[in-house]
């Protein structure tokens, strides 16, 4: 999936210009990376969000036209609204296609429903990781990679050096010595309902209950001994 996007180029700067910016329905962002100068641009805001809201958007080789030139990049970071989640500026690196990326990448999950540990045992899947940073040429930049669950059982995980990946590619926490569990697949938990225990008070006042409710029959059957005497 190739991903084209269009900016221009940003001329007056600042926090001032920027939140004036917004107003207007553009975005600031900054272009930077590949041993050549920075560069401030200005994006449309719906026409930014459209393509930000595709996961191929964060881990994909885009191509970013400004002024009629095009340059390969990709994103690099971004600031969200924290309560309107719109965006408020991006950040995009330009890539060298001799030169390794570091980027991170989303796990794709699949056959959880049909795993033994699920289908057979019951198991709830846990996602333990859900991206991983990778190094690789950009050439070799995959938009996802791919977690088999078909064989897990429960109780099982997988970790990162059990996922297949293609050749070019290096998991990062792998070659510093992390072989990180990246999902699971563990038994639900059982809420087992007991009955209210009776604390020292409640025995106490079952007893007294109980003393009363004996020294009631007791007078009566006394009473009615008494009268009998009484009609002889």
């Amino acid at each position: 999936m190739k991903i084209a996007i269009k900016a221009n180029e940003r001329v007056v700067k600042g926090t001032g210009a920027s939140r004036r910016l917004r107003h207007s329905g553009k975005i600031p962002g900054i272009l930077y990376g590949n041993h050549k100068d920075a560069k401030s641009i200005e994006f449309d805001n719906k026409e930014l969000l459209m393509q930000f809201k595709h996961e191929a958007f964060h881990a994909s080789i885009l191509t970013l036209e400004v002024g009629g030139e095009k340059e390969s990049v990709i994103l690099r970071d971004y600031q969200l609204d924290p309560v309107k989640n719109n965006l408020l500026h991006v950040d995009f690196q330009r890539i060298n296609e001799k030169e390794k990326l570091h980027v991170k990448v989303p796990f794709h999950f699949i056959n959880e429903e049909t795993a033994p540990g699920v289908k057979l045992e019951g198991g709830i899947v846990s996602h333990i990781m859900t991206e991983v940073d990778i190094a690789c040429l950009p050439k070799d930049l995959p938009q996802y990679i791919e977690v088999d669950l078909g064989a897990l059982n429960m109780g099982e995980s997988i970790h990162l050096s059990q996922i297949q990946i293609a050749e070019g590619i290096e998991l990062t926490p792998l070659t510093h010595g992390n072989d990180a569990a990246v999902t699971s697949i563990t038994k639900p938990k059982v809420v087992v309902e007991t009955d209210p225990v009776v604390g020292e008070e409640g025995l106490e006042a079952s007893a007294d209950e109980s003393s009363d409710s004996e020294s009631s029959e007791d007078s009566g059957s006394d009473s009615s001994t008494d009268d009998a005497a009484s009609e002889s």
